[in-house]
């Protein structure tokens, strides 16, 4: 289970504190969702999870052991928003084993298996792939470090509705076999596999239902 308890991240040149007394808990096998604009700090959030980032306060906690940045990298995956553009390898097997020269065959399966790209020849190259596809081989790529939380931003920005609603199946099998924090700026069809959900805006975070979040979306209107 992960827990945050009162994280804070105010690095010295911001006025402000980016996240304020932040406190989330996913439970394992479930979908965590955070919305909010831009400029909020969903990406920061990650970044700190991810142990890219580190906190100025508060504790983060995987099973009541409070971890350090290192421990995060190991603990953590995490796909970046528009993960195809950072794509290195001229093939999808070099792809994966970026990073990984030890991978075997079994490992490299058994990762795209999970994504539904098996019947893809491993030379094909990544340039090639549709853009549902691409995303997937993201996923693929933090799947191979087997991690136990996958970090997710904005994950259907830029696919057409069809890829959209592929994704998100993908994504509703993934969380039988991991926890998932994902933010994005629009819920949208994310709110129907999110067990929980937050709105975070000017670094505050506040909890809020699935059911509410998606009457919020559905008329807007009402939202705060």
């Amino acid at each position: 289970m992960l827990q945050l308890k009162n994280l804070t991240y105010h690095p010295t040149a911001s006025h402000t504190a980016i996240l304020k007394a932040i406190n989330l808990q996913i439970a394992p096998q479930q979908m965590g969702l955070v919305i909010g604009p831009s400029g909020s700090g969903k990406s920061t959030l990650l970044e700190i999870l991810a142990g890219l980032a580190e906190k100025t306060s508060g504790g983060i906690f995987w099973r009541d052991q409070e971890l350090i940045p290192l421990q995060l990298q190991q603990l953590s995956g995490l796909v970046f928003q528009f993960p195809e553009r950072h794509f290195c390898g001229s093939s999808i097997l070099e792809e994966l084993r970026l990073g990984h020269p030890e991978l075997t065959s079994d490992r490299i399966e058994q990762a795209l298996t999970e994504v539904g790209l098996t019947h893809l020849p491993l030379q094909t190259s990544p340039d090639s792939l549709s853009g549902g596809q691409q995303r997937r081989l993201a996923f693929a790529v933090q799947l191979i470090r087997q991690p136990n939380l996958l970090l997710l931003d904005e994950p259907t920005a830029g696919l057409d509705w069809s890829m959209r609603q592929q994704l998100i199946g993908l994504l509703a099998k993934l969380k039988a076999h991991w926890s998932l924090l994902v933010v994005s700026h629009d819920a949208g069809e994310l709110i129907d596999i999110a067990d929980q959900c937050w709105t975070l805006s000017h670094g505050d975070l506040t909890a809020v239902s699935p059911a509410e979040l998606k009457a919020r979306t559905a008329n807007p209107s009402v939202v705060r």
